[in-house]
């Protein structure tokens, strides 16, 4: 199999798991404008390889990410100047839009992403890990909305994905101070799965619970992440009928008939991708 290579990230994909990792730890896995675009192609790529079951969304280095890269926000004036002021504001909000996309691929994305995270995770760091599906911590990791230090309003999803992982009014606590979270409140706050007691069992343990879910019917896992996703958006029947629809597509499947008769001779089900 080919593997793309990229300048900001690295990949593997083994027995099923891919995992990208943010590869500037001398700049804190700072989010430059290739690491964006990267992380699009990268999670495109995810989806749409079929031996790619899981994904692990990880940081080289002391910290997941801090955030996008200062070198890149202060370029974004020159790259939008425009002699017409509406033209200029036109081109910021394309601007806008694309970052959006570009973690957005991680929820598009149809495989479960796990974020394994320690160090700082901040600002655009705490955009991304918000896109995942699940969310778990050394105990060093510290989350904030960074971008009120900078006098702005974050633009790429956390106010829009934060609440509804730990509620209204601690969003906009955090929004409107830019205060820090250490991993036990992240924990409480339920912005994390767990707490892990050192890096080395972050990364173990978050390897582990990725090769369990490889294990399982690719399809109904699949399936499982785009029902949860379609139902945070919408009503309970709106949800029920979208579940109802994909069943009829897919329950009776080849899947499912693994799953009985590995059950019938007691052993492990073996799943095509």
């Amino acid at each position: 199999m080919d593997m793309p290579s990229f300048s900001t990230l690295s990949l593997t994909l083994v027995d099923h798991v891919a995992e990208v990792r943010l590869n500037r730890p001398e700049k804190s896995n700072a989010m430059s404008a290739a690491m964006w675009q990267e992380i699009r192609q990268v999670f495109t790529w995810i989806d749409a390889t079929p031996a790619a079951r899981v994904a692990i969304l990880a940081g080289e280095g002391a910290n997941f990410c801090a955030g996008i890269d200062l070198v890149m926000l202060g370029g974004i004036q020159q790259q939008i100047a425009q002699a017409d002021g509406a033209r200029s504001r036109e081109a910021l909000r394309g601007v806008i839009l694309d970052l959006q996309d570009c973690l957005n691929a991680i929820e598009r994305c149809r495989k479960p992403v796990l974020a394994a995270i320690q160090g700082a995770c901040v600002g655009g760091g705490l955009d991304l890990v918000c896109c995942c599906d699940m969310r778990y911590a050394a105990p060093d990791a510290v989350f904030s909305i960074r971008e009120i230090d900078l006098g702005m309003v974050a633009d790429v999803g956390t106010l829009q994905r934060l609440p509804r992982l730990i509620g209204e009014g601690m969003t906009r606590e955090l929004a409107f101070t830019g205060r820090d979270v250490g991993a036990d409140e992240a924990l409480r706050l339920g912005l994390v799965n767990f707490k892990f007691e050192d890096f080395f069992r972050l990364t173990v343990e978050v390897r582990q619970m990725a090769q369990s879910i490889a294990a399982k019917s690719p399809l109904a896992i699949r399936g499982i992440k785009s029902v949860l996703n379609f139902r945070r958006d919408h009503s309970v029947a709106d949800g029920l009928a979208h579940v109802a629809d994909l069943n009829a597509a897919q329950l009776l499947s080849g899947d499912l008939d693994e799953c009985l008769a590995a059950r019938r001779e007691k052993r492990r089900p073996n799943f095509a991708d």
